[in-house]
């Protein structure tokens, strides 16, 4: 329905997914002035930064696509509408992912995806089928890492009613910090990333790997394949998180 609702007016949606493209598109604009003045950040040429940076925001921009409108689910919740949701023969979490579905942010995954493939063509690496894969596996489970995420937030907004920003703290937050080398960060940081909230796994870890560059914490090499079973892991305990709160959930009271 939000779909055809959004494409009644091509022009409109065209101009908005261009403008939404543009917007995100200033993030890598400004690594491109950074290099116009550097030849490396943190030992990391243009297209090795470029490969961080496309594949963390292709990871969000499939998230933020499918699942990014559970953020609103704290107002329904601060104003009763939730209720509408739970009487309607559907899934409730498919109903709030898609309430709104806001097509224009395929922009950002277009412009995501554009600087992406410029990386990848530009990045030194000895292209074989397991790289291909790496490259696949990274994406998708990245995506399901900042899906899960936005989950957990969704979920903490039955208690907290207004988490919105804290969510996007770590996915919006983390999405910025992984455009960057880990090199660039302190080393507990890079920890937190990594065992705390494993947004490391989104990008940095199997992108370090197919680049051939060693992890600034020394961690085991087949550390860097565990972005599926992270991804996973952490979908569980959001689907967890999401039925807890949803069982918890007793309206406005009014």
């Amino acid at each position: 329905m939000w779909v055809r609702s959004t494409l009644t007016y091509r022009a409109s949606f065209v101009i908005m997914a261009v403008g939404n493209a543009a917007g995100s598109g200033l993030e890598f604009v400004t690594i491109l002035l950074m290099f116009s003045h550097i030849d490396t950040l943190g030992g990391f040429g243009l297209p090795e930064v470029a490969l961080l940076c496309g594949s963390s925001a292709t990871a969000l921009g499939l998230a933020d696509l499918l699942l990014g409108n559970v953020e609103r689910l704290g107002s329904r919740v601060r104003d009763g509408t939730l209720d509408i949701l739970l009487v309607r023969p559907a899934p409730v979490y498919v109903q709030v992912a898609a309430d709104r579905f806001a097509l224009r942010r395929v922009g950002r995954l277009a412009q995501a995806m554009v600087v992406l493939g410029w990386a990848l063509t530009r990045v030194q690496v000895d292209w074989t089928p397991g790289r291909v894969v790496l490259v696949a596996a990274m994406l998708l489970s990245g995506a399901a890492i900042f899906g899960a995420i936005f989950t957990l937030g969704a979920a903490f907004q039955f208690w907290a009613q207004d988490a919105a920003q804290v969510q996007n703290s770590f996915t919006y937050g983390g999405n910025a910090m992984l455009q960057y080398p880990p090199s660039v960060f302190a080393k507990d940081l890079v920890r937190g990333a990594t065992f705390v909230v494993p947004l490391a796994f989104v990008n940095w870890l199997p992108a370090l790997r197919l680049m051939g560059r060693d992890d600034p914490l020394g961690l085991p090499g087949w550390v860097d394949f565990m972005g599926p079973v992270v991804a996973a892991v952490m979908c569980g305990g959001a689907a967890l998180a999401w039925r807890a709160g949803l069982r918890g959930y007793r309206s406005t009271g009014s």
